[in-house]
């Protein structure tokens, strides 16, 4: 009988790159799908991380199941318009066995792991994502047989190959494999309050700023009424609080008509721009009148530190905030056609990237008393 699935890379370093990026939880939601494999953490439902491993970056790719009734029901987010998400087969695995047997062959050095200062980063060596030479030109495959059967994972590299099957587990939720058991952070993408795009290092520098007064609260603050348009702010932790604000073009009047230069006509009028923050490339910020003119939410510092690793591999973020407040942090990482992450889109001359892959953050915020409470722990230690 065929397997289920099974799928063949040449680039290992692709997949653990990507992977590497949610590895803050011991295990994974893994589903399969015709599209991809469809990865996903979370932590005490406060949290959730989302990987989408796209066929695209395999050389050959089968599935051979269809939608079934015990499968749950989940949105591809490498497709966030899909309106019908559909039902595959889908178990837990352990995270950290799988990025082990990714970089199985790399060497560990721990040092050179991106992430904040006050970051709890953990599970396993960073060797691949520091040296990711050590995974170019080594094939991967990945096969999963039946139901209940283990997620084997086959890397060969220079006539030496190393096989690894994980054990598939479900899940203690009772709801889990049932059309009830959505498990995902809902984002209500009819409700968008907050969109901004920017490139992920500016944000990853903001959080690594504030991270350095070891804070409990990170509240995020939008207006496309006046200045400051984005603010970053830090709180309850045992030094003062802090803040970073992200400048704005000057000048910058949103229909105001301005001279600029005189021609052989008159004067040369141009409108200039919404007033907006500069780092940005998108800002779009639109509360119901019930909330005025600021978007403004918090969320434990804990958490958002968890994405470290994701915003420093991206290229841009996406920051979407719904009227309920939950936040996403969706991450835009570029794969070379050599098999690196590149950190810029490519320019003229230069070759653009093979793949473009999305990690993607939600995050539930606190409200009220929560709030007060993560700020007094946070002065208290």
């Amino acid at each position: 009988m065929e397997p289920i699935f099974s799928s063949i890379s040449n680039n290992a370093y692709d997949l653990y790159t990507l992977l590497r990026c949610i590895g803050f939880a011991q295990k994974a939601r893994v589903q399969i799908t015709p599209d991809g494999i469809r990865f996903s953490v979370e932590e005490s439902r406060v949290m959730q991380g989302l990987v989408f491993l796209d066929k695209a970056l395999f050389t050959t790719y089968t599935f051979n199941s269809t939608p079934t009734a015990g499968g749950s029901q989940t949105r591809n987010d490498h497709n966030p318009d899909d309106e019908e998400p559909a039902a595959y087969p889908q178990f837990l695995i352990s995270l950290t066995a799988l990025l082990e047997t990714l970089q199985i062959f790399g060497i560990s050095d721990t040092n050179s792991v991106p992430s904040f200062p006050n970051a709890a980063i953990q599970n396993t060596p960073a060797g691949a994502f520091t040296n990711p030479a050590l995974l170019l030109g080594r094939s991967c495959t990945l096969q999963y047989s039946d139901v209940g059967s283990p997620f084997c994972i086959t890397l060969s590299e220079s006539g030496v190959t190393t096989t690894c099957e994980l054990t598939t587990y479900e899940s203690d939720d009772p709801t889990f494999g049932s059309a009830a058991g959505e498990v995902d952070i809902p984002l209500q993408r009819d409700a968008i309050v907050m969109k901004i795009i920017m490139r992920s290092s500016w944000l990853y520098n903001a959080i690594s700023e504030l991270d350095a007064t070891t804070p409990t609260v990170l509240t995020i603050s939008a207006s496309s009424k006046k200045a400051p348009f984005l603010t970053l702010s830090s709180s309850g932790g045992p030094f003062s609080e802090s803040s970073v604000t992200f400048s704005t073009e000057n000048e910058t009047i949103e229909g105001d008509t301005h001279y600029k230069s005189i021609g052989d006509n008159g004067p040369i009028a141009s409108k200039r721009a919404k007033l907006a923050p500069a780092v940005t490339e998108t800002f779009q910020v639109n509360p119901p009148s019930t909330m005025g003119p600021l978007v403004k939410e918090s969320y434990r510092f804990a958490l958002i530190r968890k994405a470290a690793r994701a915003m420093a591999a991206a290229t841009k973020v996406s920051i979407r905030g719904d009227i309920q407040g939950v936040l996403s942090l969706q991450f835009m990482i570029e794969l070379g056609s050599d098999g690196k992450a590149t950190s810029e889109a490519g320019v003229a001359g230069v070759a653009y990237p093979r793949n473009v892959s999305f990690v993607d953050f939600r995050f539930v915020p606190l409200v009220g008393q929560e709030d007060e409470q993560q700020e007094e722990e946070g002065g208290g230690r």
